[in-house]
């Protein structure tokens, strides 16, 4: 048998524990967190004391849109560039970096100026 016969089963094994191992860590997170709260009843403190109301972000679909139409951007500029100056990889990669943080500058002003409309309406 060849010394690397055993590469492709580690290649195999390792995302196989990864999985696993994610699986055993959110069973225990949530064991833990159970232990604690039955706990807190016991010594008769409620455990919704702790907890702390979390303000729902709904930005998630908004900033990721405009950072994809920010990459595609990037892409279309970039290859607009390549063909007309020769530029290779350099445009695409420059272009993709510049139209992605506008992108994602855009999202963040469109949710700062969401942000000050709700807080002048409470």
């Amino acid at each position: 048998m060849e010394e690397n016969a055993f590469i492709p089963i580690f290649g195999m094994m390792i995302p196989m524990a990864g999985i696993i191992g994610a699986y055993i860590m959110v069973v225990y997170l949530r064991r833990f967190e159970n232990s604690e709260k039955m706990a807190m009843i016991e010594k008769g403190v409620s455990p919704e004391f702790f907890n702390i109301k979390k303000r729902r972000n709904n930005s998630g679909p908004l900033r990721a849109s405009l950072l994809l139409i920010g990459i595609g951007l990037g892409f279309f500029l970039g290859y607009f560039l390549d063909m007309h100056y020769d530029m290779e990889e350099v445009g695409y990669f420059a272009m993709l970096f510049i139209f992605g943080g506008v992108g994602l500058g855009l999202a963040y002003l469109v949710e700062e100026k969401k942000q000050k409309e709700e807080n002048r309406q409470a």
